[in-house]
């Protein structure tokens, strides 16, 4: 299958597994989706991730989600950057979610990273995607 955006899939594959209260789900590898999972993780937003193979040999990365009395601990997953509008920041206007309370991912020159290591880090970069 042909993905246009394989980030924006990753992230709706998170999202629609969470609304069916499924525990994990799978979505195929790739090093950006592993970057930004490596975030999510870090952040507690879901308990890891383990990458494997599928049934066809394809490689793959189960995601292991979090949940909190029943609810699920991502509340909002919005895809901000997209192959077709890029969204780019300095450092100084990089986004903060929902004062604060939430993250937002930045695909920076030192690696995928949290607004708030970025800010520490003092770097910009394209913004990701938003997590509350």
């Amino acid at each position: 299958m042909n993905l246009n955006d394989p980030l924006g899939d990753m992230l709706t594959r998170i999202r629609n597994a969470q609304l069916r209260g499924k525990s994990s789900t799978h979505t195929p590898a790739s090093k950006l989706r592993a970057w930004v999972l490596d975030v999510l993780k870090s952040e507690g937003y879901i308990r890891g991730y383990e990458s494997g193979k599928d049934a066809d040999g394809k490689p793959q990365i189960v995601i292991e989600l979090k949940y909190y009395d029943d609810e699920p601990v991502i509340r909002e997953l919005k895809r901000v950057s997209t192959p077709g509008r890029r969204v780019y920041v300095g450092v100084k206007d990089i986004p903060t979610v929902r004062q604060g309370l939430g993250i937002a991912i930045v695909s920076t020159p030192k690696g995928v990273m949290s607004d708030a290591q970025a800010r520490a880090d003092n770097v910009g970069g394209e913004v990701l995607c938003t997590i509350f």
